[in-house]
């Protein structure tokens, strides 16, 4: 159920993160297949997918039937991100995750590979905001794009990372981009199965790496020679609603460099 995804947000240090995508359980052949070449691929596996605790069962529950909707029932300190219980309302059955929840959760990855780095890439995830300041408006805008990342004072340059997450939304639905730096790909991945339309975001994002990079000096990464990938053989959401959830669960397992095993 979407309560044990609620959970998440019990504990902002704790490792569980979001145990379940709505029910979701291990794909067991993918992780046997991946598991043929990496053995420790199964125990990762495993650390994605956690139960609740009874004493998280509980929270969980006030969380959703409470009364008092403006109360903060997590604060994420260095993000500034609070979840109030009218937040937390988007986790329940049938409802369409909102900004504030997932970019708490993009907050909890970072903060698990800064944690545990030899247990992740390294990664950088943009949170919502970033791909609307770079393409939804009118027009392309790299110099909007720059002075928003340049507020948010990371301290590093994405481009040293293996790999960065965008989260992309369209009407009524969340894909995920990712920058592939160790890879030299631009991903794009759907639980609905689409396309990006003439490769639009694809191509948005690889314009932004070519600007970036002349802004910053930064070397030629070759991009002409990088591939554009539309990711197949994804878990499929069955319904119209938990693409936010996909989405996450795809950050959650491609941070790690593990296979992406979960069913709904």
């Amino acid at each position: 159920a979407r309560k044990i995804a609620a959970g998440a947000f019990l504990h902002l240090e704790q490792e569980t993160l979001c145990s379940q995508v709505h029910g979701a359980t291990v794909d067991k052949a993918a992780v046997a297949e991946a598991q043929e070449g990496d053995p420790t691929i199964q125990d990762a596996v495993q650390n994605v997918l956690l139960a609740l605790t009874m004493h998280e069962e509980a929270f969980v529950e006030n969380a959703f039937s409470g009364s008092k909707s403006e109360e903060v029932l997590a604060m994420h300190k260095s993000s500034g991100i609070a979840i109030t219980r009218q937040c937390f309302q988007c986790l329940k059955p049938m409802g369409k995750l909102n900004d504030e929840v997932i970019n708490l959760y993009l907050e909890l990855l970072k903060e698990r590979e800064e944690r545990e780095p030899l247990k992740s890439l390294k990664c950088h995830f943009f949170n919502t905001f970033f791909y609307v300041k770079l393409a939804e408006g009118p027009t392309y805008d790299y110099e909007g794009a720059k002075k928003w990342a340049k507020s948010c004072k990371l301290g590093y340059d994405v481009f040293d990372c293996d790999s960065i997450f965008v989260p992309i939304h369209k009407p009524n639905h969340w894909c995920l981009a990712i920058i592939n730096i160790k890879e030299k790909k631009i991903q794009y991945l759907d639980s609905l199965h689409g396309r990006d339309p003439d490769n639009y975001v694809l191509n948005v994002l690889a314009r932004y790496i070519k600007d970036d990079g002349k802004d910053n000096c930064r070397e030629d990464m070759g991009l002409s020679k990088w591939q554009r990938e539309h990711v197949k053989n994804l878990p499929r959401q069955m319904n119209d609603y938990d693409c936010g959830m996909f989405m996450l669960k795809y950050a959650d397992y491609l941070s790690r460099g593990i296979p992406i095993s979960f069913t709904q």
